[in-house]
């Protein structure tokens, strides 16, 4: 894996009440990534970009939503998010701007 390849692989962090849930609860943290990503690739951009230890990765594709515009039905675009758990005592706080 190439360094600017991990560069463009995180779109941005997942921020909800259940991203927020799964960060207190269980060290995980929730990252949009680009549509062909893997999940070594996930992990190694983690570990670059934040600096810290992960444990494994989770990826999950998530379907577009049918929604009318107008007269006309359309649909969004479907998506794909890593659920990334990070090593006991590891975190990442966003609004510092990385890890703790």
């Amino acid at each position: 894996m190439n360094q600017e390849r991990l560069l463009q692989v995180l779109l941005a962090p997942q921020i909800s009440e259940k991203a927020t849930f799964l960060a207190e609860k269980h060290e995980q943290v929730i990252f949009r990534v680009v549509s062909d990503a893997t999940k070594p690739e996930v992990k190694g951009a983690v570990e670059l970009l934040f600096k810290v230890a992960v444990e494994s990765v989770q990826i999950a594709n998530v379907k577009g939503k049918h929604k009318k515009f107008g007269r006309v039905m359309g649909r969004r675009k479907s998506w794909k998010k890593a659920y990334v758990c990070l090593k006991p005592g590891q975190e990442i706080n966003f609004v510092d701007g990385g890890a703790v």
